[in-house]
């Protein structure tokens, strides 16, 4: 299983960072870890997903302030289940998880080689761990002949302004090289698995070799690579193919699936970019916002939750139906959608395809051919919709032309008139 903590930059308080503690007050700050880096990636435009995680907000106790809690999250049986599955794997010094390991990365089966598993002083805070991990890594990519498997490492991330400890489940070393190992509890049926989930561990993993790209750069005195398909070779440098360990149909028996983690890294690499620069997004903000979800000695919220939601609301939102299963204030954003009758509640898909239609009611009334809804279009309105000087641009018209269309298809479908 995975954890992460957020630990502020030592010293005294940069800028950045001292903006972002006003903002989130003094309620405790939320831990920044891979599942949240990846979730923030999955949806890019959004700027409310992508201050909040800068400030270390706690969404989950956000959204049941704003009213609308979400069943998210993991559920206990699940992680329970994920417990199992990997102390088995590593249980007899490792023996269930060595034969995926053999099958797709040729760890040997005798002892010319043995596996070396150094101790990373897992009781230790994430900073010494971090360091431990860090020199445990280097003195295994040292020797390309050795391998080394690295059991739950710390890893390194700086964002925004503060430094995110990241903990894969395992690193493999060998050959100087290193590959991220992901240990899940969902199953690989007939040699597949359910896509969504194989791309939510995907954009997980991007996270970590993406920390580790860093790591192998620094180390090296290099810039990490801007493109994600350009193949690293440092000493470190981790592989952009990851492998996925399962349970194997519905028992316990371990199969591997390695994934190319590339797309997923260039998303990831992009929006840490974006958050690198998170003051534009912080100076948009009205004067006396802030997030605080602190509570009085007599229990009273510091934060009324019409203040709370005037907070959020003054951030962008890029709400999509997916956004549901990937972000603690899904619910809230989509009954703003659904108030607003904006088109983002219809999905990415829809979204993109209406252009400059921004509600539902416009998008049903361009499909029927009117310029507003419940008005009939002009003697002018053919000539105003080709100059685009009308009530709806060559965009519009173009949007309205596939509306109808797609009406005109169905109706044919159904048997009945356009």
């Amino acid at each position: 299983m995975n954890a992460s903590t957020n630990v502020p930059l030592s010293g005294p308080a940069e800028p950045l960072a001292q903006r972002l503690a006003e903002l989130r007050g003094p309620a405790p700050q939320r831990s920044l870890n891979a599942r949240a880096l990846a979730a923030l990636a999955a949806n890019p435009g959004c700027h409310r997903r992508a201050v909040l995680d800068a400030v270390g907000v706690d969404k989950s106790a956000l959204a049941a302030r704003l009213g609308r809690p979400a069943p998210f999250g993991q559920s206990p049986f699940a992680i329970a289940r994920g417990v199992i599955f990997e102390s088995r794997l590593k249980a007899d010094d490792y023996s269930a998880l060595l034969e995926p390991l053999r099958a797709h990365l040729g760890v040997p089966a005798d002892d010319r080689a043995p596996l070396s598993v150094p101790d990373l002083l897992h009781r230790s805070g994430p900073a010494v761990r971090a360091d431990r991990t860090a020199q445990a890594l280097a003195a295994a990519a040292a020797e390309p002949q050795a391998w080394t498997l690295l059991d739950h490492p710390m890893l390194r991330l700086e964002v925004a302004g503060g430094t995110a400890y990241l903990e894969p489940d395992a690193l493999v070393v060998h050959g100087g090289r290193c590959t991220v190992v992901e240990i899940k509890s969902f199953p690989v049926l007939d040699g597949g698995a359910d896509p969504a989930k194989v791309g939510a561990a995907a954009r997980q993993a991007a996270v970590y070799v993406l920390a580790l790209q860093r790591t192998a750069a620094a180390a090296a005195g290099q810039a990490p690579p801007d493109d994600p398909y350009t193949d690293q070779r440092l000493p470190g440098s981790p592989r952009t193919t990851v492998l996925l360990v399962c349970p194997k149909d519905f028992g316990n028996r371990p199969t591997a699936v390695a994934v190319d983690v590339r797309r997923e890294l260039a998303v990831t690499h992009r929006q840490l970019s974006r958050m690198t620069g998170i003051e534009r997004l912080l100076d948009a903000l009205p004067p006396g916002t802030d997030f605080d979800l602190a509570t009085d000695e007599d229990g009273t919220p510091a934060r009324t939750a019409e203040q709370l939601t005037a907070a959020v609301e003054a951030v962008p939102a890029a709400y999509s139906p997916d956004c549901l299963s990937t972000c603690e204030l899904g619910f809230h954003c989509r009954a703003r959608a659904r108030c607003d009758d904006r088109v983002e509640q219809l999905g990415r898909g829809v979204r993109g395809e209406l252009g400059s239609i921004r509600t539902v009611t416009e998008a049903l009334a361009a499909a029927s051919g009117r310029g507003t809804a419940g008005a009939a279009p002009g003697p002018g309105d053919d000539i105003a919709a080709e100059r685009g000087t009308g009530e709806y641009g060559p965009a519009e018209y173009d949007a309205a032309e596939r509306l109808a269309y797609a009406a005109a298809l169905r109706a044919e479908a159904l048997g009945g008139p356009a």
